[in-house]
């Protein structure tokens, strides 16, 4: 059963590995509106394969959290509103995908919050988000946040925050809070966003991408 087990997980982590520089949004159920933002990511990918070479696919695919095609991503991005629900069967499937080499970023783009934690359990019983530091690798890619995480998009004039889940030392899930990059990344004419806002929350977001090519 070991054998098993560690056969499977050296041929998923080969597989991530081989597809390379590609980006995935993920689609999940609980009526959450996962669909949103959908200028975001490509607006990201352009600016993080002309400022920090990344030659990822411009056109983002959609992967359902229990698909197995999960795993031929290394990076997935995830938004919405509401609610967010996990069967268990997906929340193992998410687990076996972020343990074997994958990565996840969740934005909050207001009104996840209790949702996502909630879920976050079902995957991670034994972990707990924490708040990253400032000189965590994460804030220093090709861009540095000597402060940590930028606020972009006002809710409830709190402070932004970016979580992350360690599992055995290695950041497996970055969670922005109070911040809102997804919607930094849209279109200018969507959120009449300031450009240097929109150009912190792009810089941030190839940090982001950044990261978890090469970890």
């Amino acid at each position: 059963m070991q054998l098993q087990k560690l056969t499977l997980f050296l041929f998923i982590s080969f597989v991530i590995k081989i597809h390379g520089q590609e980006l995935a949004i993920l689609k999940y159920n609980g009526g959450g509106d996962w669909y949103a933002n959908p200028t975001a990511l490509p607006n990201l990918i352009e600016f993080s394969n002309r400022n920090a070479n990344t030659q990822i696919e411009m056109n983002p695919t959609t992967v359902a959290v229990g698909d197995t095609n999960l795993f031929n991503f290394p990076i997935v991005f995830m938004t919405g509103h509401g609610n967010v629900y996990f069967t268990d069967e997906e929340a193992q499937n998410l687990r076996n995908y972020l343990i074997s080499g994958g990565f996840i970023h969740i934005s909050d783009n207001y009104g996840l919050d209790i949702y996502i934690r909630r879920e976050l359990t079902k995957v991670f019983p034994e972990l707990k988000l924490q708040e990253i530091p400032s000189n965590h690798l994460i804030y220093n890619q090709t861009f540095t946040f000597k402060n940590g995480i930028p606020k972009i998009h006002e809710h409830d004039k709190k402070a932004p925050q970016g979580f992350g889940l360690f599992y055995k030392g290695r950041l497996v899930c970055f969670y922005d809070y109070e911040t809102d990059l997804s919607d930094g990344w849209e279109d200018a004419s969507i959120h009449n966003n300031p450009e240097e806002v929109r150009l912190r929350a792009l810089k941030m977001g190839t940090n982001i991408i950044e990261y978890a090519f090469k970890n």
